[in-house]
Protein backbone atom coordinates (compact mmCIF):
# COMPACT_ATOMS: atom_id res chain seq x y z
CA UNK A 1 0.00 0.00 0.00
CA UNK A 2 1.68 3.12 -1.25
CA UNK A 3 2.72 5.31 2.15
CA UNK A 4 2.13 3.09 4.78
CA UNK A 5 4.50 2.93 7.18
CA UNK A 6 6.20 -0.68 8.27
CA UNK A 7 7.71 0.24 11.12
CA UNK A 8 11.52 -0.08 9.96
CA UNK A 9 13.83 2.22 8.26
CA UNK A 10 14.10 1.57 4.28
CA UNK A 11 18.20 1.08 3.32
CA UNK A 12 18.72 0.05 0.08
CA UNK A 13 22.12 0.47 -2.11
CA UNK A 14 21.35 2.56 -5.09
CA UNK A 15 21.07 6.38 -4.17
CA UNK A 16 18.14 7.73 -2.27
CA UNK A 17 16.11 10.11 -4.68
CA UNK A 18 15.92 13.70 -2.59
CA UNK A 19 12.75 15.29 -2.27
CA UNK A 20 12.15 19.34 -2.31
CA UNK A 21 11.38 19.11 1.17
CA UNK A 22 12.02 20.73 4.96
CA UNK A 23 11.89 18.62 7.99
CA UNK A 24 11.33 20.77 11.08
CA UNK A 25 12.50 19.04 14.32
CA UNK A 26 12.10 21.31 17.21
CA UNK A 27 13.63 20.23 20.26
CA UNK A 28 14.00 20.85 23.82
CA UNK A 29 15.92 18.20 25.49
CA UNK A 30 16.91 17.96 28.90
CA UNK A 31 19.11 14.59 28.63
CA UNK A 32 20.63 12.95 25.83
CA UNK A 33 19.56 9.38 26.31
CA UNK A 34 18.15 9.32 23.05
CA UNK A 35 20.94 10.65 21.32
CA UNK A 36 22.78 8.06 19.55
CA UNK A 37 19.11 6.91 17.98
CA UNK A 38 18.22 10.31 16.71
CA UNK A 39 21.38 11.14 15.10
CA UNK A 40 20.59 7.84 13.35
CA UNK A 41 17.72 8.68 11.91
CA UNK A 42 19.30 12.50 11.31
CA UNK A 43 21.37 10.85 8.97
CA UNK A 44 18.84 8.59 7.32
CA UNK A 45 16.77 12.07 6.79
CA UNK A 46 19.36 14.18 5.64
CA UNK A 47 20.34 11.72 2.30
CA UNK A 48 16.33 12.39 1.23
CA UNK A 49 15.68 15.77 2.92
CA UNK A 50 16.75 19.21 4.04
CA UNK A 51 16.69 18.57 7.69
CA UNK A 52 16.55 21.56 10.37
CA UNK A 53 16.63 21.19 14.15
CA UNK A 54 15.41 23.91 15.87
CA UNK A 55 16.87 23.16 19.76
CA UNK A 56 15.83 25.00 23.05
CA UNK A 57 17.88 22.71 24.76
CA UNK A 58 19.96 23.97 27.60
CA UNK A 59 22.99 25.37 26.46
CA UNK A 60 25.43 22.23 27.54
CA UNK A 61 23.44 20.03 25.76
CA UNK A 62 22.80 22.46 22.98
CA UNK A 63 26.90 22.32 22.44
CA UNK A 64 27.01 18.52 22.32
CA UNK A 65 23.88 18.55 19.48
CA UNK A 66 26.16 20.92 17.70
CA UNK A 67 29.09 18.48 17.62
CA UNK A 68 26.99 15.11 17.15
CA UNK A 69 25.34 16.90 14.11
CA UNK A 70 27.71 19.21 12.59
CA UNK A 71 27.69 18.89 8.92
CA UNK A 72 24.56 16.93 8.99
CA UNK A 73 21.65 19.09 9.44
CA UNK A 74 20.98 22.52 10.04
CA UNK A 75 21.04 22.98 13.48
CA UNK A 76 19.81 26.35 15.33
CA UNK A 77 18.24 28.05 18.30
CA UNK A 78 14.59 28.94 18.75
CA UNK A 79 14.50 32.98 17.27
CA UNK A 80 14.60 35.01 20.47
CA UNK A 81 12.11 37.37 19.04
CA UNK A 82 9.82 35.25 19.44
CA UNK A 83 7.56 35.34 22.77
CA UNK A 84 4.74 33.08 24.01
CA UNK A 85 4.65 29.66 26.21
CA UNK A 86 4.70 26.78 24.35
CA UNK A 87 8.13 26.36 23.09
CA UNK A 88 7.12 23.59 20.40
CA UNK A 89 4.95 26.65 18.66
CA UNK A 90 8.84 29.01 18.78
CA UNK A 91 10.09 26.63 17.35
CA UNK A 92 7.91 25.67 14.61
CA UNK A 93 7.83 29.10 13.76
CA UNK A 94 11.85 29.55 13.52
CA UNK A 95 11.69 26.46 11.49
CA UNK A 96 9.28 27.69 8.91
CA UNK A 97 10.70 30.75 8.11
CA UNK A 98 14.25 29.19 8.29
CA UNK A 99 13.26 26.30 5.47
CA UNK A 100 14.71 26.24 2.20
CA UNK A 101 11.77 24.85 0.73
CA UNK A 102 7.95 25.66 -0.16
CA UNK A 103 7.06 21.68 1.68
CA UNK A 104 7.68 21.63 5.60
CA UNK A 105 7.67 18.53 7.44
CA UNK A 106 6.76 19.63 10.86
CA UNK A 107 7.48 16.40 13.36
CA UNK A 108 8.16 15.75 17.03
CA UNK A 109 12.04 13.81 18.03
CA UNK A 110 9.58 10.33 18.49
CA UNK A 111 8.61 10.58 14.59
CA UNK A 112 10.24 7.96 12.19
CA UNK A 113 9.63 8.64 8.60
CA UNK A 114 9.94 6.23 6.24
CA UNK A 115 11.17 6.64 2.37
CA UNK A 116 7.00 5.59 1.61
CA UNK A 117 5.89 8.28 3.97
CA UNK A 118 7.73 11.22 2.78
CA UNK A 119 6.86 10.75 -0.72
CA UNK A 120 3.39 10.07 0.13
CA UNK A 121 3.68 13.36 1.86
CA UNK A 122 5.30 15.21 -0.64
CA UNK A 123 2.58 14.71 -3.15
CA UNK A 124 -0.29 15.33 -1.07
CA UNK A 125 1.07 18.55 -0.40
CA UNK A 126 1.07 19.44 -4.14
CA UNK A 127 -2.55 19.44 -3.69
CA UNK A 128 -3.33 20.35 0.00
CA UNK A 129 -2.00 23.29 2.07
CA UNK A 130 -1.91 20.47 4.62
CA UNK A 131 -1.07 16.90 5.33
CA UNK A 132 -2.12 15.40 8.73
CA UNK A 133 -0.75 11.44 9.03
CA UNK A 134 -1.60 8.98 10.80
CA UNK A 135 1.45 7.74 13.79
CA UNK A 136 1.14 4.14 15.21
CA UNK A 137 3.51 2.97 18.13
CA UNK A 138 6.54 0.45 17.55
CA UNK A 139 7.74 -0.93 20.08
CA UNK A 140 4.53 -1.51 22.19
CA UNK A 141 5.24 -1.48 25.28
CA UNK A 142 1.91 -1.35 28.07
CA UNK A 143 1.43 1.91 27.91
CA UNK A 144 1.97 1.99 24.01
CA UNK A 145 -0.46 -0.48 23.96
CA UNK A 146 -2.91 1.91 26.26
CA UNK A 147 -3.00 4.88 24.37
CA UNK A 148 -3.42 3.17 20.94
CA UNK A 149 -7.10 2.78 22.21
CA UNK A 150 -7.31 6.32 21.58
CA UNK A 151 -6.00 6.58 18.65
CA UNK A 152 -8.19 4.00 17.50
CA UNK A 153 -11.61 6.03 18.47
CA UNK A 154 -10.03 8.79 16.98
CA UNK A 155 -9.60 6.99 13.95
CA UNK A 156 -12.92 5.26 14.10
CA UNK A 157 -14.96 8.83 14.42
CA UNK A 158 -12.51 10.69 11.96
CA UNK A 159 -8.81 11.27 12.54
CA UNK A 160 -6.68 11.05 14.86
CA UNK A 161 -4.00 13.75 16.21
CA UNK A 162 -0.22 12.85 15.26
CA UNK A 163 3.08 14.07 16.58
CA UNK A 164 3.70 15.02 12.99
CA UNK A 165 2.20 17.59 10.72
CA UNK A 166 3.18 19.04 6.94
CA UNK A 167 2.66 22.34 5.28
CA UNK A 168 3.03 24.61 3.00
CA UNK A 169 5.84 27.19 3.75
CA UNK A 170 3.60 30.00 1.90
CA UNK A 171 0.28 29.41 3.53
CA UNK A 172 2.11 29.02 6.90
CA UNK A 173 3.86 32.37 6.85
CA UNK A 174 0.21 33.89 4.62
CA UNK A 175 -1.65 33.05 7.50
CA UNK A 176 1.04 34.61 10.37
CA UNK A 177 2.27 31.34 11.35
CA UNK A 178 -0.45 30.38 14.59
CA UNK A 179 -0.77 30.66 18.24
CA UNK A 180 2.22 30.01 20.47
CA UNK A 181 -0.15 30.57 23.77
CA UNK A 182 -1.80 26.82 23.76
CA UNK A 183 -1.00 23.64 24.52
CA UNK A 184 -2.63 21.93 21.57
CA UNK A 185 -0.90 23.16 19.36
CA UNK A 186 -1.57 20.18 16.52
CA UNK A 187 -5.51 21.34 16.70
CA UNK A 188 -4.64 25.11 16.62
CA UNK A 189 -1.97 24.73 13.87
CA UNK A 190 -5.49 22.76 12.32
CA UNK A 191 -7.88 25.02 13.09
CA UNK A 192 -5.29 28.09 11.83
CA UNK A 193 -5.49 27.00 8.55
CA UNK A 194 -9.15 25.86 8.27
CA UNK A 195 -9.76 29.51 9.36
CA UNK A 196 -7.42 30.83 6.52
CA UNK A 197 -9.34 28.39 4.02
CA UNK A 198 -6.54 26.61 3.39
CA UNK A 199 -7.15 22.76 2.46
CA UNK A 200 -6.66 19.93 4.90
CA UNK A 201 -5.82 16.29 3.51
CA UNK A 202 -5.96 13.43 6.15
CA UNK A 203 -5.50 10.26 4.54
CA UNK A 204 -6.04 7.46 7.36
CA UNK A 205 -3.60 5.51 5.44
CA UNK A 206 -0.50 7.56 5.67
CA UNK A 207 1.19 5.69 8.60
CA UNK A 208 3.85 6.97 10.77
CA UNK A 209 6.13 5.21 12.81
CA UNK A 210 6.43 6.85 16.23
CA UNK A 211 8.27 5.45 19.40
CA UNK A 212 6.37 5.24 22.99
CA UNK A 213 7.89 7.55 25.66
CA UNK A 214 8.92 5.68 28.85
CA UNK A 215 6.19 4.73 31.03
CA UNK A 216 7.29 7.60 33.98
CA UNK A 217 6.76 10.10 30.75
CA UNK A 218 3.18 8.37 29.87
CA UNK A 219 2.19 9.04 33.32
CA UNK A 220 2.91 12.41 33.61
CA UNK A 221 1.26 13.43 30.10
CA UNK A 222 -2.07 11.70 31.34
CA UNK A 223 -3.96 14.69 32.33
CA UNK A 224 -1.75 17.16 30.37
CA UNK A 225 -3.41 15.38 27.45
CA UNK A 226 -6.58 15.49 28.84
CA UNK A 227 -6.54 19.09 29.26
CA UNK A 228 -6.83 19.60 25.11
CA UNK A 229 -10.23 18.36 25.11
CA UNK A 230 -10.70 21.43 26.87
CA UNK A 231 -10.17 22.95 23.47
CA UNK A 232 -13.18 20.24 22.06
CA UNK A 233 -16.37 20.78 23.74
CA UNK A 234 -18.20 17.69 23.13
CA UNK A 235 -15.25 15.56 23.32
CA UNK A 236 -14.72 17.10 27.19
CA UNK A 237 -18.50 16.53 27.88
CA UNK A 238 -18.63 12.99 26.91
CA UNK A 239 -15.33 12.20 29.11
CA UNK A 240 -16.80 14.08 31.54
CA UNK A 241 -19.62 11.73 31.68
CA UNK A 242 -17.64 9.22 31.68
CA UNK A 243 -17.71 8.19 35.77
CA UNK A 244 -21.12 9.48 36.67
CA UNK A 245 -22.38 6.93 34.50
CA UNK A 246 -20.41 4.36 35.53
CA UNK A 247 -21.40 5.45 38.99
CA UNK A 248 -24.92 5.20 38.35
CA UNK A 249 -25.05 2.11 36.17
CA UNK A 250 -23.06 0.29 39.64
CA UNK A 251 -25.58 1.55 41.62
CA UNK A 252 -28.44 0.29 40.14
CA UNK A 253 -26.99 -2.95 39.39
CA UNK A 254 -27.12 -2.22 35.74
CA UNK A 255 -24.00 -4.63 34.85
CA UNK A 256 -25.62 -5.84 31.60
CA UNK A 257 -25.32 -2.23 30.55
CA UNK A 258 -21.79 -2.24 31.15
CA UNK A 259 -21.05 -4.46 29.37
CA UNK A 260 -22.75 -3.71 26.47
CA UNK A 261 -21.51 -0.64 26.82
CA UNK A 262 -17.76 -1.62 26.81
CA UNK A 263 -18.34 -4.03 23.83
CA UNK A 264 -19.86 -0.98 21.97
CA UNK A 265 -16.12 0.61 22.77
CA UNK A 266 -14.26 -2.25 21.49
CA UNK A 267 -16.23 -2.47 18.50
CA UNK A 268 -15.87 1.52 17.65
CA UNK A 269 -11.94 0.87 18.56
CA UNK A 270 -11.91 -2.13 16.16
CA UNK A 271 -13.83 -0.12 13.72
CA UNK A 272 -10.87 2.19 13.81
CA UNK A 273 -7.84 -0.53 13.52
CA UNK A 274 -9.59 -2.16 10.10
CA UNK A 275 -9.82 1.60 8.76
CA UNK A 276 -8.02 2.04 5.37
CA UNK A 277 -5.61 -1.34 6.23
CA UNK A 278 -4.97 -0.48 9.76
CA UNK A 279 -4.67 -4.17 11.27
CA UNK A 280 -1.28 -4.03 9.38
CA UNK A 281 -0.06 -1.91 11.97
CA UNK A 282 -2.51 -1.97 14.66
CA UNK A 283 -2.36 -5.35 16.82
CA UNK A 284 -5.63 -6.97 17.34
CA UNK A 285 -5.92 -6.77 20.63
CA UNK A 286 -4.98 -2.86 21.04
CA UNK A 287 -8.78 -2.50 20.42
CA UNK A 288 -9.20 -3.91 23.78
CA UNK A 289 -7.33 -1.12 25.51
CA UNK A 290 -10.23 1.38 24.35
CA UNK A 291 -12.24 0.84 27.31
CA UNK A 292 -9.60 1.56 29.46
CA UNK A 293 -8.48 4.59 27.77
CA UNK A 294 -11.49 5.85 27.72
CA UNK A 295 -11.94 5.47 31.59
CA UNK A 296 -8.68 7.00 32.23
CA UNK A 297 -9.53 9.75 30.29
CA UNK A 298 -12.39 10.18 32.17
CA UNK A 299 -10.66 10.59 35.42
CA UNK A 300 -7.84 12.87 33.95
CA UNK A 301 -10.84 15.10 32.26
CA UNK A 302 -12.56 15.79 35.53
CA UNK A 303 -8.66 17.03 37.10
CA UNK A 304 -7.93 19.15 33.99
CA UNK A 305 -11.28 20.92 34.49
CA UNK A 306 -9.78 21.49 38.28
CA UNK A 307 -6.29 22.61 37.25
CA UNK A 308 -8.23 24.98 34.52
CA UNK A 309 -10.07 26.69 37.26
CA UNK A 310 -8.24 25.98 40.69
CA UNK A 311 -4.98 27.03 39.64
CA UNK A 312 -5.13 28.88 35.94
CA UNK A 313 -3.57 26.22 33.91
CA UNK A 314 -2.22 23.05 33.21
CA UNK A 315 1.73 22.78 33.59
CA UNK A 316 4.26 22.89 30.83
CA UNK A 317 7.72 22.77 31.58
CA UNK A 318 8.37 25.61 33.57
CA UNK A 319 4.86 27.88 32.82
CA UNK A 320 1.53 27.04 32.84
CA UNK A 321 -0.95 27.39 29.89
CA UNK A 322 -4.58 28.12 30.58
CA UNK A 323 -6.05 27.66 26.77
CA UNK A 324 -5.74 24.56 25.27
CA UNK A 325 -6.84 26.19 21.73
CA UNK A 326 -8.54 28.74 20.23
CA UNK A 327 -12.11 28.40 19.56
CA UNK A 328 -12.57 27.49 16.20
CA UNK A 329 -15.22 30.14 15.33
CA UNK A 330 -12.74 33.00 16.80
CA UNK A 331 -9.27 31.57 15.08
CA UNK A 332 -9.73 34.24 11.94
CA UNK A 333 -9.91 37.05 14.94
CA UNK A 334 -6.57 35.41 16.45
CA UNK A 335 -5.17 35.51 12.96
CA UNK A 336 -5.54 39.13 12.30
CA UNK A 337 -3.78 39.62 15.42
CA UNK A 338 -1.18 37.39 14.62
CA UNK A 339 -0.37 38.65 11.48
CA UNK A 340 1.27 41.66 13.00
CA UNK A 341 3.80 39.80 14.57
CA UNK A 342 7.15 38.65 13.69
CA UNK A 343 6.83 35.29 12.23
Amino acid sequence: MPGRGDGTVRRTDAAPTRLPMTYVLPLRWHSDGGLAELTDHLRWLADRVEVLVVDGSPADLYARHAEAWRGLVRHLPPDPGERGLNGKVLGVRTGVRAAGHEQVVIADDDVRYDEAALTAVHRLLGRADLVRPQNYFDPLPWHAWWDTGRTLLNRALGADYPGTLAVRRSTFLAMGGYDPDVLFENLELIRTVRAYHGTEAAPAWLYVRRLPPDAAQFRRQRVRQAYDDLAQPARLLTALAVLPVLAAAVASRRFGLLLGAVAGVVALAETGRRRAAGRHVFPPTTALAAPLWLLERGACSWLALAQRFLVGGVRYHDTRIRHAANPAPHTRAILHFLSGQNV
